[in-house]
């Protein structure tokens, strides 16, 4: 029987490599450690809203859940509560009782489209979900 070639020693796949300096830019996003949970309590905390129309729930979801995996990969860190109600504040979303076309219309599209994802998550920036340190 063979023995498959031990990984240590083989020289790293090419889909494996990393750059040592992050593409800055539009588009590339920022990589925080499990980002996807921000999904789930997103949706935790988007259950208690109320939607005028509910179909427009999933793309809140998803918005609010983009741009609090933004803050937490800004700071260094995987998604917390603190990162989804920044987010929500951000858009005003937990001051209203009933979310009407005018609160959701920013989010519109996001759960079916990557390309409007990316231009969302890029148009907000660092400096509104991160306070600069202050002088003192």
């Amino acid at each position: 029987m063979a023995t498959p070639t031990p990984e240590i020693g083989r020289k790293p796949k090419p889909g494996l490599q990393h750059s040592l300096h992050p593409v800055p830019g539009a588009g590339h996003g920022t990589p925080a450690p499990g980002e996807g949970f921000a999904l789930t309590i997103a949706q935790r905390e988007c259950r208690k809203l109320s939607f005028h129309h509910s179909h427009d729930r999933a793309d809140v979801e998803l918005g609010v859940a983009l741009v609090a995996a933004k803050r937490a990969s800004i700071v260094g860190r995987g998604p917390i509560l603190a990162d989804v109600h920044v987010a929500m504040d951000l858009f005003g979303l937990r001051t209203v009782p009933v979310m009407e076309r005018d609160q959701t219309a920013p989010f519109a599209g996001l759960a079916h489209s990557y390309a409007a994802q990316r231009r969302f998550v890029d148009a907000v920036a660092p400096e509104q979900l991160v306070p600069a340190p202050t002088a003192t």
